[in-house]
């Protein structure tokens, strides 16, 4: 793979990231996190290493690109800050412990734990009610808040993922939230979670042989200024196309994206011979 090629994918790949990050409430790190472990690896990384950047890097992008889009959402009045401040602050510490046990597992159920997540919080959105997908945005208790951010916090660790893929179905189905303020408020929490994650990530990864001269601990500097620059500006797009379409078709594009990818974390399409 030529330079120009690499560059290119990750500048896709940004863009891509953004535009539903901003459109469906997650980081993206379930789209980044195959990409990056792909292009690791044709630079000779080994596994283990290649999934743990990929990791710290994917996060490393989630911060300023959620920023980016809760400051879009924020402007429409959508995001609620008292359940995104409590949520995100429970979080934090689940993100900076997981991130701690990802460090030091092998790749392989990483890899199946990454897809098994996303495809269950796929499947869960699509079975969530229809009142909760036209609500609004109710009211929540600080214990519950408190209580689901840990465990959200901690798969963000783990997967390097920002969170929103776990997140939006739980604001739906658990807290009653309508598909546009759980998008919004989602956002909020991801910054908590991506900032707990990179300052884990970075701290255990340094020292460590074989990483690329580009990278701090399991962040790789380069990586994430390529994607970022993508994100950051199609974050605000993707955050304006969230008030512009029905809630069905929300719903629906993020589940078909969490099913999708979970499938390619796990490795079906390669058990079937689908070059994906």
């Amino acid at each position: 793979m030529t330079d120009l090629i690499y560059l290119l994918v990750l500048a896709g790949t940004g863009l891509l990231v953004g535009v539903l990050s901003g459109l469906l409430g997650v980081g993206g790190g379930f789209i980044m996190v195959p990409i990056q472990f792909s292009l690791f690896l044709s630079l000779g990384i080994p596994e283990d290493l290649a999934l743990r950047l990929s990791f710290g890097t994917s996060l490393a992008v989630i911060l300023p690109t959620v920023v980016s889009g809760a400051l879009g959402h924020h402007r429409k009045g959508a995001v609620v800050w008292r359940a995104g401040v409590l949520l995100g602050l429970s979080s934090l510490t689940g993100a900076v412990v997981g991130a701690f046990i990802a460090t030091h597992l092998p790749a392989a159920p990483l890899e199946i734990f990454f897809g098994l997540i996303v495809i269950a919080a796929g499947a869960r959105t699509y079975l969530s009610s229809p009142e909760g997908e036209a609500g609004g945005a109710p009211l929540v208790s600080t214990r519950t808040c408190l209580l689901w951010g840990l465990p959200v916090g901690l798969v963000s660790g783990l997967s390097g993922i920002g969170g929103g893929v776990l997140l939006v179905p739980i604001l739906v189905v658990v807290m009653h939230f309508g598909m546009r303020h759980a998008v919004a408020t989602s956002m909020v929490v991801m910054i908590f979670t991506a900032s707990g994650g990179i300052v884990s990530y970075m701290l255990n990864g340094l020292g460590v042989p074989g990483l690329p001269p580009t990278a701090v601990g399991y962040v790789d500097l380069l990586q994430a200024a390529v994607l970022a620059a993508a994100s950051i500006p199609a974050a605000q797009v993707g955050a304006v196309m969230a008030h512009h379409v029905p809630q069905q078709f929300l719903k629906y594009a993020f589940v078909a994206l969490t099913v999708f990818l979970g499938l390619k974390m796990i490795g079906v399409f390669s058990f079937l011979g689908i070059p994906l």
